[in-house]
């Protein structure tokens, strides 16, 4: 069958696919919890969820770091992969050779409509609805004021600093929590501790992934802006785009709960 993907590519894919290869740890957790546990048979060294699966499923390489005669080896009929999180080039060329899927992904609703697509691809239909109602119904119980407006500086890497800005899926969730990104740039500028100091958030969360943050980061960001509140957050509940957001709206719930 001939479905588009979130690139607007079109791609030829067997109905159903039975030897998928997953490129991102997201979508690899959301792929099993559809119930392709036979059907995956290869994914990356950082995809850790769910546990007892990472142990048993064949690895291909890192995100951005694939191993191709592992992938050939495999003979899949069906690779998964996202446009931010795989490198360019190195899908361009598995293109070549298998059917490539791809994910692009910004905001909630891209997440979501990515979960319905791989559930129709896959034949996972009455699943797929079923997870997408859950995390709307979820993220739907988050709606109250008691935090509304106030900024977050949300960082995701240090040396140099960078944070979530505008046009990723860090800030859609930030939004959905009532939260305000504090930065107006696009993407994961670097921020310098001056520019911290001057802008003066209300929050700072420091990630546990991509970098990870570790209590004296919070202790040195508490001196900075000693008038800010700083913890570490949860880095998947924040930036994984698949079945993990099942967990997300309770987690961040907990997370309002713990500010003043």
């Amino acid at each position: 069958m001939q479905v588009e993907d979130q690139m607007g590519r079109l791609v030829c894919v067997k109905d159903p696919p039975k030897r998928i290869i997953s490129l991102v740890p997201s979508q690899t957790e959301l792929l099993f919890d559809l119930g392709l546990d036979e059907e995956i048979i290869g994914i990356t060294k950082f995809c850790i969820h769910p546990a007892s699966r990472f142990k048993s499923t064949t690895k291909i390489g890192g995100t951005k770091k694939l191993n191709f005669p592992a992938i050939r080896e495999l003979k899949p009929d069906l690779i998964i992969g996202n446009k931010e999180e795989n490198e360019k080039l190195q899908i361009e060329e598995l293109m070549n050779e298998f059917p490539v899927w791809m994910s692009d992904i910004s905001t909630l609703e891209d997440a979501l409509e990515m979960i319905t697509q791989l559930g129709s691809i896959t034949g996972k239909s009455h699943r797929a609805n079923s997870i997408c109602s859950e995390i709307l119904a979820g993220f739907n119980s988050l709606r109250d004021d008691n935090i509304v407006g106030k900024s977050v500086a949300y960082f995701i890497w240090k040396d140099p600093f960078m944070i979530a800005g505008k046009d990723t899926f860090i800030d859609s969730i930030l939004k959905h929590a009532g939260f305000e990104n504090f930065s107006q740039e696009m993407r994961y500028p670097e921020l310098t501790l001056q520019q911290l100091k001057e802008a003066k958030p209300d929050i700072i969360m420091l990630s546990s992934e991509p970098y990870p943050f570790k209590d004296v980061h919070v202790s040195e960001m508490q001196g900075i802006c000693p008038g800010a509140e700083v913890l570490i957050v949860d880095g998947e509940m924040f930036s994984w785009y698949g079945s993990r957001l099942l967990h997300t709206s309770s987690y961040l719930k907990t997370l309002k709960g713990l500010l003043k």
